[in-house]
């Protein structure tokens, strides 16, 4: 069975947790779930011209060290994650770490976002905003030789705890 397929019939067995029965939008109600150690892992990429990777892989670039700054951002980014989504939980995390990985034969930069919370909801909203925000942050380092950059695959990859446990893309 395809993932989309997958996801679509675990979406129609499933009523939508952010809206009430008449259709009204609200926070969902944590308070009986148990504290677990909470993880999720989120990637992207951002694809640019050979020469734009060039810049970046040199250090060269006007602003400074490009992935260091996008790495601080994503961090800072993760921890704001309830500021920037309506309905998310502010939730006190434990950690968060960023990683890029640069790739010369695609001219690609890709994010890996992990972030953890002892909690009672998940942290997948963190690290998917870690992982936007760190490549809009290469953006915007690098917009001023390569406006047409494409960020895509920004994703969930995996993650664990809570009452529905471990989930991964390959599972």
């Amino acid at each position: 069975m395809s993932e989309l397929k997958q996801e679509t019939e675990h979406a129609t067995e499933h009523a939508l947790t952010h809206f009430d029965t008449s259709g009204q939008a609200h926070m969902v109600d944590v308070g009986a779930k148990n504290e677990t150690h909470r993880i999720a892992v989120a990637t992207g990429s951002i694809r640019m011209k050979p020469e734009t990777l060039a810049i970046i892989l040199t250090g060269t670039a006007k602003k400074g060290d490009v992935l260091g700054i996008a790495r601080i951002a994503a961090i800072m980014a993760s921890k704001r994650t309830s500021d920037l989504i309506p309905l998310c939980h502010p939730l006190a995390l434990t950690r968060v770490t960023v990683d890029f990985e640069t790739d010369e034969a695609n001219s690609q930069v890709h994010c890996r976002a992990q972030v953890e919370t002892y909690g009672k909801t998940g942290v997948e909203m963190e690290a998917l905003t870690a992982v936007q925000v760190g490549l809009l942050t290469v953006y915007d380092m690098c917009k001023a030789v390569d406006r047409g950059m494409v960020m895509n695959e920004i994703r969930v990859m995996e993650k664990h705890g809570g009452k529905s446990g471990d989930w991964s893309v390959t599972s």
